[in-house]
């Protein structure tokens, strides 16, 4: 009978700008909130538009992020008729390929989207945060009878030429499309989010793959000779929160945006609809001692305070010490602050160790990113 809609998520990227964080595993497996990681929210979003289908193409270090989608329980993927499995690249009959762009990637599991049969595929990055359900997206898709429809915000021209910017007409249809433009003339930014009638796009994948010249990237490729053949192309004004957490000052920065006293109408409510889910870690209860000072802070469950926390996010089985200081921090999983240590304007990835008395990053304004192989070198 075949599947209305699959999700295809592209999990693949190195993440290099986001340094020793994704030295050791891929970036959508990178701790993101105190609970969660960063591709608990796409997997989460497909979850909540009743996408029972999902396919996560994953490459670089790909291990601890293909055991931590297992089999899609933990989004409610594990049904009769749901699927949601990991997508390496494989060694078929042709030989054995990285996947060298986007749409190679999606070339490369042409076999799964086939057997799937869906007449929609909806293509989404692994690696941004944001809260939504693809319902009123998909249902434009359908109506407007577009080829392509693509997921789009409006950002500040002065960051513009860092994203595939596109131009519309009155209707909204994509009349063109530059990935990253050195002078761009729209500040109508595409946020990676497409939705491609599945035999449209099972055509130029295949056409794609034929051009020895191509990159095989949708932005540089696909998208471009769709507008050239003048396939319909639909641009979808996504309304709300949504960060590129790709550098350490925006993981910074979209963490702090949790606490509530950065809460506005556009940021991340986890107590409104739809939910976020991720894995239970099955820690003990948060404790925070009578003599310790919380103030504006996310602290998950496992986390035990008996320092001054302010304006941070603090992760499960994370230890503050008597006496220590944490300011405007993230602290992942496992990382301990020892007595009378001061960290400011920090990210710590998990099981990093902060010795008793030492001052990390006192008022120098910066952000600064640490993690346990300091530990070792010490």
């Amino acid at each position: 009978m075949g599947r209305n809609v699959v999700a295809m998520i592209l999990a693949g990227g190195k993440g290099t700008r986001l340094h020793q964080l994704t030295k050791k595993i891929a970036k959508p497996a990178v701790y993101f909130g105190g609970k969660y990681r960063i591709i608990d929210f796409s997997l989460s979003n497909v979850a909540n538009s009743a996408i029972d289908s999902c396919g996560v193409l994953t490459q670089y270090e790909s291990v601890v992020l293909n055991n931590y989608i297992g089999n899609g329980s933990k989004w409610g993927f594990d049904g009769v008729d749901s699927t949601c499995v990991a997508l390496a690249p494989r060694q078929t009959e042709s030989g054995a390929n990285w996947y060298k762009g986007t749409a190679d990637a999606i070339y490369q599991n042409i076999d799964f989207l086939d057997e799937e049969d869906p007449k929609y595929v909806l293509i989404l990055s692994g690696d941004h945060i944001y809260k939504t359900s693809y319902d009123e997206m998909i249902r434009l898709h359908t109506e407007s009878k577009a080829d392509c429809t693509i997921s789009v915000l409006e950002v500040d021209i002065k960051e513009a030429s860092r994203f595939g910017i596109l131009e519309v007409d009155s209707n909204d249809v994509i009349t063109k499309f530059v990935e990253k433009p050195k002078e761009p003339k729209s500040n109508l930014a595409s946020m990676g989010v497409y939705i491609f009638t599945y035999k449209a796009l099972r055509s130029a994948l295949i056409e794609d793959h034929k051009d020895p010249n191509s990159e095989n990237d949708f932005g540089k490729n696909i998208i471009p000779k769709m507008l050239k053949e003048n396939k319909k192309l639909v641009a979808y004004r996504f309304k709300g929160y949504w960060r590129d957490v790709g550098t350490v000052d925006s993981l910074h920065q979209a963490n702090m945006e949790l606490l509530p006293s950065k809460r506005t109408e556009d940021t991340i409510h986890f107590d409104e609809y739809p939910k976020v889910f991720s894995e239970d870690t099955n820690s003990l209860p948060q404790f925070i001692d009578k003599k310790a000072k919380v103030k504006d802070s996310l602290i998950n469950q496992g986390a035990r305070i008996f320092g001054d926390v302010s304006e941070s996010v603090i992760s499960n089985e994370v230890m503050i010490e008597e006496g220590a200081k944490v300011v405007k921090s993230v602290l992942m999983p496992g990382v301990i602050i020892r007595k009378g240590a001061y960290v400011e304007n920090a990210i710590l990835g998990p099981n990093t160790v902060i010795k008793e008395k030492e001052e990390i990053n006192k008022n120098t304004g910066k952000i600064v990113l640490l993690d346990y192989e300091r530990n070792l070198q010490q």
